[in-house]
């Protein structure tokens, strides 16, 4: 069985959890939307990945709607005592597969309600607040109003730790001036670094930095360089970009996710790769490359 311990451990919350973690996005089917085309195989993802060592599991009750923590809760009741389950409020879905915000008191404490019954708990370890932004990422904007209600949600017992997504770090400063914050999930990834200075910043803070779209999202990260790299090291592309991710910063904590047992053991393999100082050199590289900076 797959070995994730040398990518290390990190904090979230009052636990430590493995740095390799797993993104139940993908778990429901096509646009995250409905059920997988193979729902045997999302369920033996989740059960390889938890034999695997992975304890920080990433999901949202409007993934599908509501699939991905129906799929969660049949695969791993009764949960193990380390795993750490993750969501987020903010969003809501519609019949015809749009993505809307949910952001009113009453839907966020709806979501949240959504999210414990269909993970079968009583509480939450984690909520990020998931501000919905650009399509390029987060805007400014005050998060008070919204954050507020999570952490009267918090007082209720109802979530144990608050986290955020999809915000700059303005609002990340806001939101810690209400509650503490114990995460942050942002888009970020090998060629996309436009939160460097948020990574930093929380590193010194101990607050582990979640990215979104490790791997690119929708659009697969594509490089020559990159996939040079990975020939010389006898390692895919995709995986050479999540051990750049591990190497990036200690706080890192990584959610990659599929539906596929195969290209989860070829996720979780990435946790054994280390990169050589030049690797990393020609890595860096790419950001200037793909962005023009």
């Amino acid at each position: 069985m797959m070995d994730i311990s040398n990518a290390g451990t990190y904090r979230l919350g009052d636990r430590t959890v493995n740095r390799m973690g797993f993104g139940a996005m993908r778990l429901s089917g096509p646009g995250i939307y409905g059920p997988p085309p193979n729902r045997d195989e999302a369920l033996a993802v989740l059960r390889e990945a938890v034999t695997a060592g992975v304890n920080h599991i990433d999901t949202s009750d409007y993934y599908g709607p509501h699939v991905t923590n129906e799929i969660i809760r049949e695969a791993l009741t009764p949960y193990p005592d380390d795993l750490a389950i993750v969501t987020k409020l903010g969003a809501r879905r519609t019949p015809d597969k749009a993505w809307l915000p949910a952001m009113a008191p009453d839907q966020l404490r709806a979501g949240l309600e959504d999210n414990l019954r269909n993970l079968g708990l009583e509480q939450m370890e984690v909520v990020n607040l998931r501000l919905m932004g650009s399509e390029h990422g987060p805007t400014e904007g005050s998060l008070a109003r919204e954050f507020d209600v999570l952490a009267g949600l918090q007082q209720e017992g109802l979530i144990r730790h608050l986290g955020l997504s999809n915000v700059t770090l303005g609002q990340f400063e806001e939101a810690q001036g209400i509650a503490p914050v114990v995460c942050v999930q942002n888009h970020y990834n090998l060629v996309h670094r436009t939160d460097d200075e948020m990574i930093e910043k929380l590193n010194e803070m101990g607050i582990p930095y979640v990215p979104f779209f490790p791997l690119g999202g929708f659009t697969p990260l594509q490089s020559d360089a990159l996939s040079a790299i990975a020939t010389e090291l006898q390692a895919t592309p995709m995986q050479v970009a999540l051990a750049w991710l591990l190497q990036r910063s200690p706080n890192i904590l990584l959610i990659p996710g599929t539906s596929s047992l195969a290209h989860l053991r070829e996720n979780l393999s990435a946790s054994k790769l280390e990169l050589s100082e030049d690797a990393l050199d020609h890595l860096d590289a790419l950001k200037s490359v793909v962005s023009g900076s």
